[in-house]
């Protein structure tokens, strides 16, 4: 899964929020980090297992060519924070523009981000990452920069089309998917209370 749907996952305190992100941005053992922030880390990482081996997931990647095997997964993770987006009303209370603003914010008052996540905060909250992603066709630019930042741009060369043409497949995953996302990291969450 992509930013939105940790940050959707992780809980909503700070520390569940800093540490939903800090999943992409820092390696190896989390406890270094205060408490709350390395569960959030151990939960991102649970996540991205859950998410990786699950079939459905599965069938969303092999959905695009098969050339695309390298870069399917990122694809796809993409596309679910679109459609996550998008239905956002179907999956939480509080609304998508108040929920963004709160993860800016915590982001944004946070002093200790880890040094690349402190770089791409700021443009982060100015471009609306999160919020923006409601617009499939913002999808395209997403794609782009995903592009610039391979050592290989060309795995993902005409891939936003393909994303478009297997729309409604995908989006068929995602709504089959989500929803035992959400059990299980609500699952682990609880796990983690009771043991924390």
């Amino acid at each position: 899964m992509n930013y939105l749907a940790h940050l959707h996952l992780g809980g909503p305190g700070r520390e569940d929020r800093l540490g939903s992100l800090y999943g992409d941005f820092v390696k190896g053992s989390p406890d270094a980090w205060p408490a709350g922030i390395a569960a959030g880390i151990r939960l991102h990482r649970r996540i991205d297992v859950y998410t990786d081996e699950h079939p459905q997931v599965a069938q969303a990647k092999a959905r695009l060519p098969a050339t695309r095997r390298r870069v399917s997964g990122l694809l796809v993770d993409v596309f679910f924070d679109h459609c996550l987006a998008r239905l956002w009303h179907d999956y939480a209370e509080q609304s998508l523009p108040s929920f963004v603003a709160d993860c800016y914010r915590t982001l944004l008052d946070e002093p200790e981000l880890p040094p690349r996540l402190a770089r791409i905060a700021p443009v982060m909250a100015r471009q609306d990452w999160l919020g923006s992603y409601r617009d499939f066709a913002v999808l395209e630019r997403v794609v782009e920069g995903m592009a610039r930042r391979l050592s290989r741009p060309e795995l993902l060369a005409g891939a936003f089309a393909e994303l478009e043409a297997a729309y409604d497949g995908l989006l068929d995953d995602f709504l089959r998917f989500y929803p035992q996302l959400q059990a299980f990291a609500a699952a682990e969450r609880a796990a983690a209370r009771l043991n924390g």
